[in-house]
């Protein structure tokens, strides 16, 4: 990805954080990464049985078409599958993980883009943050979600499905906020039990990391789980948000997720 300050485009995190957010007077844009990008990431990677890209949704970037547009520039020469996740964040990141993990047991690339398919979609994100100001700036939700939000003095949450970020019922603090995303996981997990999935976590956050440890040591206490980590936003994903989002990631591998 690319942020833009100014006049001057950098690559997603070669500017700290706080310069990004200090500089917003500057005016700031994001951009996904062209064709060229990706071929070059592909030629790089490719070890000679064939790449996997991994997109964000491809409703919320363009980055899914750029991909497709690099794998038909180098057709013929490396093999090249794209995957458009429907997901961001922490969702698609437990998708790499599937993806990785049927690539270190061995399977084809079909194999590796089959995992991470099945991954992404059932995965669930849920968050919270302050305020849905910047997702309704960007059309990512409706403005009157933001406004209602706003005007009532609620913390917004959301779940992020079927390729965009859709508002939940608002709650009344941060706590309650992080209570029912907790009881959502623990929900899901219930409705799971008999079929004993393999659990992958990621706690994500933008700029409150310690929020986000926090939600993970809460549903790791719940169960064995086989993968937890917590991510931090980049500064593309934050000009987006805004900070202060707070959220889980969850794959109950095997479980089909409930909407």
């Amino acid at each position: 990805m690319w942020v833009t300050v100014g006049a001057t485009a950098y690559r997603d995190g070669d500017l700290p954080m706080e310069e990004v957010l200090s500089r917003l007077g500057e005016g700031l844009s994001t951009s996904g990464p062209g064709p060229g990008d990706f071929a070059q990431a592909v030629e790089a990677a490719d070890t000679g049985s064939g790449v996997a890209i991994l997109t964000v949704s491809g409703q919320m970037s363009s980055s899914y078409e750029a991909a497709r547009l690099a794998a038909k520039l180098l057709e013929g020469e490396r093999e090249v599958a794209v995957v458009d996740t429907g997901t961001a964040a922490g969702a698609e990141g437990l998708a790499v993980v599937a993806a990785s993990k049927a690539a270190r047991a061995g399977l084809a690339l079909r194999g590796v883009v089959a995992a991470s398919e099945r991954a992404a979609r059932e995965a669930r994100l849920l968050a919270t943050l302050p305020s849905l100001e910047h997702l309704a700036r960007g059309g990512r939700v409706p403005g009157s979600a933001a406004w209602g939000a706003r005007w009532l003095g609620l913390h917004p949450l959301f779940e992020f499905r079927e390729g965009t970020a859709r508002p939940l019922r608002p709650a009344r603090s941060e706590e309650q906020a992080y209570r029912r995303i907790v009881d959502a996981f623990a929900s899901d997990l219930a409705r799971c039990a008999k079929t004993g999935p393999a659990v992958h976590i990621a706690a994500l956050h933008a700029m409150d990391e310690a929020a986000a440890e926090g939600l993970l040591a809460q549903v790791v206490a719940r169960t064995d789980v086989e993968t937890a980590f917590v991510s931090s936003f980049s500064p593309v994903m934050v000009a987006h948000t805004g900070p202060g989002l707070v959220g889980l990631a969850w794959w109950l591998e095997g479980c089909r997720r409930g909407l």
